[in-house]
């Protein structure tokens, strides 16, 4: 056999067309590729649905308690206006309504002189 080239045949194959020894390396850097962007993908939406829960964070307990459980069931029903309330309740400020009324309480009992309330423990029977 010679190793001379048909006439008919091109000097230089495109990329696209895999060597003699089968590696495609167009069928891996592609792989590779649409491995990645779905990876990336992913990641974005995932941070992209977390947004009302990291603005919620710096607020109340309870209003980011609120805003983590209409995100999880944003995420487990796709039903986006679980996830539009979570974000809207992120960036309301709600305020804190229990203090000035505990103050108010407290300072109500020692004008009256009253003993506070005790302290009820429950028991296991």
């Amino acid at each position: 056999m010679s190793q001379a080239l048909h006439p008919s045949a091109p000097h230089h194959l495109p990329v696209f067309i895999p060597g003699p020894d089968g590696a495609d390396p167009l069928l891996l850097g592609t792989g590779v590729f649409l491995i990645l962007a779905v990876v990336g993908f992913g990641l974005l939406f995932l941070r992209l649905h977390t947004l009302p829960e990291r603005m919620a964070h710096r607020t109340h307990k309870l209003q980011f308690e609120i805003v983590a459980v209409l995100g999880l069931l944003a995420l487990f029903t796709h039903i986006h206006a679980f996830w539009v309330a979570g974000l809207l309740l992120a960036l309301i400020d709600i305020p804190d309504f229990l203090s000035p009324l505990r103050r108010i309480a407290d300072a109500s009992e020692r004008m009256a002189a009253a003993p506070p309330p005790p302290v009820s423990r429950k028991r296991d029977h």
